[in-house]
């Protein structure tokens, strides 16, 4: 059984860092299209950082490039999102997604074969 589950969240300061973690299972992360995706309070939904398929390639958002890393660990199973330099606009709920398995990269709802329950990150002083 797919199970993606998050943890890391919490309250940071503006300039501070946080790092949210996905654990995987019933899957192999390094064989699917992963992506840490956010929804802030009254915002369409946004494809944060994420790995390709093939090859291990990443990609960011604009908004958090030069701040935010994405890794993981085959081994552990395990995807991250370390966040640095958070800003108050970075506030949101932090969800971690899998691809199907023709899937390149989840950057849509419809990328999208499962899903955690998501983690609150707030950014303010």
């Amino acid at each position: 059984q797919v199970q993606l589950v998050e943890s890391g969240g919490g309250l940071a300061q503006p300039g501070g860092s946080l790092r949210l973690s996905c654990a995987a299972s019933g899957f192999a992360i390094s064989s699917y299209a992963m992506t840490w995706a956010r929804q802030a309070e009254g915002k369409a939904i946004e494809w944060v950082a994420g790995f390709y398929r093939d090859g291990g390639d990443t990609f960011y958002a604009d908004s958090v490039k030069g701040r935010f890393t994405i890794s993981r660990d085959a081994a552990e199973n395990v995807m991250y999102l370390q966040m640095d330099s958070l800003k108050p606009e970075d506030t949101a709920t932090y969800t971690c997604a899998k691809g199907g398995v023709l899937t390149t990269a989840v950057i849509s709802y419809n990328d999208v074969d499962a899903y955690g329950r998501g983690i609150q990150v707030t950014v303010s002083s």
